[in-house]
């Protein structure tokens, strides 16, 4: 079932197990039982301490537990944990089997205290970048408190239990039996749903914070770059992020990080937050600014916070990115999540077989279009302007592809739905004004960029876009207050665009230091 090479890394990482660990299948006699036999078989041949048994009782089938051998604690896959989810599956061996998660040890010692029943249930898809995390942190839960048993299911395998339940977009979790969250959550997010006392040590421990040098609002890659540029200087740098990575982490594939030919964005932004990690930084995660407040001349400024803490500094760098654009039609709030969609890589699985629509004809609409339809029954493209925009290769591509339909000079004007799920859209032609409608199953939304910037209405010079005006050195109009990435005016939003901006702001905060 394994290759050689993922095989041999396979049994390094077990190497780091301390305690016997079971896999508990339970199979049929389908052709994807006999593949997860396999990957069992696989599995536990690579190590001594993990066993494979085949008589399991579980509702799901096929699928394997994962179980402390003296059966204080389990989780389970329903489905091969394969592609992204992989790297969940080796996870959660090694945490069953003693090796320590790398997580805050407070945060630790909070799912340990957890009382009461947890039965999570998380819907993924093996092409969902934002899944794994989800998956990986809720079996962290299951191998420190036995009161917690989480099962991970293929919504592509169980597609008549994604049918039943009306799942549309993942990962999707339910507690207990009831709906708990959805899109991608990391460990301390769901602590924080669990446990409200999560949040209120977390905003006291930051209310105590010294004032920083440099204070960084944003971990995406200019906030990253600015970070470590602003830490290589040796002065005091913090960081506040929303989720560390940002907008990186909702990207699939990256093929123009120089240097690099290809990695994925998960991939990328663990990386740069270790690389920040290296050094003396202060990372505030899962902390929204809610306002900044300008300090008097050569004074602090001021930063609050979402959860009630604020946090001053000598600088500030806003590299708080943008977020994807939405239609504005009616419809699209009430079916988001039962229809529309925003990540194609993720929810697209979910849509094998039905008839969908992309909205937008640029990279990202086209790219999302070819990647749908080979999946789905049939994509229609819908493009306001009167011709694609995305690069001639992209559309070349997309046009050889016998189950699209390219509609241009359209703009969407309503989704229509039973009050449950997406049935269909309505778009006008700019050209004659007419109206028409569209049945299908799945909208996915890709028409560009918002900045991040709602937060700082007021004396922060912004463009008519929303985006902080910056001059040639990433500084605002306010003195001290520097600037860098997608949610600036810099043209061109890409990511080694918006590390250079975040290297720039960064030496130009710390020259405004040494100078003031």
């Amino acid at each position: 079932m394994l290759d050689a090479a993922t095989t041999a890394q396979l049994k390094t990482y077990l190497g780091n197990l301390r305690t016997p660990v079971e896999l508990v299948a339970t199979l049929d006699d389908s052709p994807k039982a006999a593949e997860m036999r396999s990957l069992v078989e696989d599995v536990a041949a690579q190590s001594d301490l993990v066993t494979a048994r085949f008589d399991g009782q579980a509702d799901r089938v096929p699928s394997f537990a994962i179980r402390r051998a003296d059966g204080t604690a389990e989780t389970r896959f329903a489905g091969l944990p394969l592609g992204h989810e992989f790297t969940s599956l080796v996870l959660a061996l090694l945490h069953m089997g003693g090796h320590p998660p790398k997580e805050d040890a407070e945060l630790l010692d909070s799912v340990r205290a957890l009382e009461g029943e947890f039965h999570f249930e998380t819907f993924y898809s093996l092409t969902c970048q934002n899944c794994p995390d989800v998956v990986q942190a809720i079996n962290i839960m299951a191998a420190l408190n036995p009161n917690v048993r989480p099962v991970a299911i293929d919504g592509a395998l169980f597609r008549e239990e994604v049918e039943t339940r009306k799942v549309m977009a993942v990962p999707a979790v339910y507690l207990n039996g009831e709906p708990f969250g959805q899109g991608r959550m990391d460990l301390a997010q769901i602590m924080a749903k669990l446990d409200s006392g999560t949040v209120a040590r977390a905003a006291e421990k930051i209310a105590a914070k010294e004032p920083f040098e440099v204070l960084v609002i944003g971990g995406g890659p200019a906030g990253a770059a600015a970070a470590i540029y602003a830490a290589r200087k040796g002065i005091r740098t913090g960081v506040v992020a929303e989720r560390f990575g940002g907008q990186v982490l909702d990207t699939m594939g990256i093929e123009n990080f120089i240097s690099v030919s290809h990695t994925e964005g998960p991939k990328l932004a663990a990386q740069l937050e270790q690389h920040v990690r290296d050094y003396e930084v202060d990372i505030m995660n899962l902390q929204t600014a809610s306002a900044l407040i300008p300090g008097e001349a050569g004074g602090l400024h001021e930063v609050k916070l979402a959860s009630g803490a604020s946090l001053k500094a000598k600088t500030i760098i806003l590299s708080t990115g943008a977020r994807w654009r939405e239609m504005g039609a009616p419809g699209e709030d009430l079916y988001r999540n039962k229809g529309v969609a925003y990540c194609p890589h993720c929810d697209g699985p979910l849509y094998k077989g039905k008839r969908t629509a992309v909205i937008g004809g640029g990279n990202s609409g086209v790219e999302a279009a070819i990647d749908l339809a080979g999946i789905v029954a049939h994509v229609t493209l819908i493009e306001y302007d009167s011709q694609l925009r995305a690069d001639a290769v992209l559309q070349a591509k997309l046009r050889s592809m016998p189950n699209v339909t390219i509609i241009t000079s359209a703009l969407t004007t309503e989704v229509l739905g039973d009050g449950e799920k997406v049935t269909g859209l309505q778009y006008k032609d700019r050209t004659t004004e007419e109206l028409h409608q569209v049945d299908l199953e799945g909208i996915f939304v890709q028409i560009g960029l918002v900045p991040n910037t709602e937060w700082l209405q007021g004396p922060l010079a912004l463009s008519g876009r929303g985006e902080i005006e910056i001059d040639s050195h990433g500084a605002t109009n306010l003195p001290g207050v520097f600037a860098a990435g997608d949610v600036t005016t810099v043209p061109y939003k890409q990511i080694i665009v918006a590390m250079g901006e975040g290297t720039k702001a960064a030496l130009s905060a710390f020259d405004y230091l040494i100078r003031s």
